[in-house]
């Protein structure tokens, strides 16, 4: 606990009112939007299946899916090199998107069911590269969706 003479020392150097600084306030920044397509009619693949990122710069990932099946965006390696704003689930209407809800915290992996969006606002806070993006629903076949060839890269630079 701090006694009552430091206080009054830092107040008269101005420590304990000292206004905040708007400089790296990420809560300003607009975002670099970047849209990943979720499979396609017929078809397990990220597209791009190939993800580039700037370390400090703040990211709104639009994530659709305009398959007949749900996917998943996951990767654990990604998750861990950047710092998650929130996600969105996001729908049209009158051509318009509307948020229907928010999510925040660490995040891991992202489901987005036929027809439908999500955007991940995060900032990538470390470099590097991982292979490990992948769709890991089963199909009908017993196969996940990875082993069809819905697998990614992300650089973080």
């Amino acid at each position: 606990m701090f006694s009552r003479s430091f206080l009054i020392a830092a107040s008269a150097v101005g420590l304990a009112a000292a206004p905040a600084s708007a400089a790296g306030d990420l809560s300003r920044l607009e975002p670099i939007t970047v849209t990943v397509e979720l499979g396609a009619p017929g078809k397990h693949a990220f597209v791009p299946d190939k993800l580039r990122f700037e370390t400090g710069k703040l990211y709104k990932l639009v994530l659709r899916n305009g398959s007949a099946d749900p996917h998943y965006f996951t990767s654990h390696a990604f998750s861990q090199m950047v710092f998650a704003r929130k996600v969105q689930v996001t729908q049209e209407r009158d051509g318009k998107p509307v948020t229907l809800a928010e999510f925040k915290g660490a995040i891991r992996e992202i489901e987005v069911y036929p027809g439908h969006s999500a955007e991940w606002w995060f900032v990538p806070v470390a470099a590097g590269r991982v292979t490990d993006l992948q769709c890991g629903i089963k199909g009908a076949d017993g196969r996940t969706h990875a082993e069809h060839g819905m697998t990614g890269e992300i650089v973080i630079e």
